[in-house]
């Protein structure tokens, strides 16, 4: 994902802006990483460069776990406990 996206990128559910990004790798672009809603607490990951910022509805469970499962060193304690709309609890159960 190219830096510059932050300036226009805001999050799907309630039009927050601007996201706060967590970078996990950095080469050209940013290939891993969280874009963090503040207001309404969604994370969405950027997976292999591609900012992945889709409703609820449409996310995978399954793939959003296993991506936090991957980066759980690297996750910020704010989407860990209190993210939406999954979090550590839900890899727990």
């Amino acid at each position: 994902m190219k830096r510059w996206l932050m300036e226009i990128l805001r999050c799907p559910i309630c039009k927050h802006h601007p996201l706060k990004l967590f970078i996990f790798i950095e080469k050209e672009e940013i290939e891993e990483g969280i874009l963090f809603c503040e207001k309404c607490r969604r994370w969405y990951p950027i997976i292999e460069g591609i900012p992945h910022l889709l409703p609820d509805e449409l996310r995978n469970k399954r793939e959003d776990l296993d991506f936090l499962k991957r980066w759980i060193d690297k996750v910020p304690e704010e989407v860990k406990e209190r993210g939406l709309p999954y979090n550590v609890r839900d890899i727990r159960q």
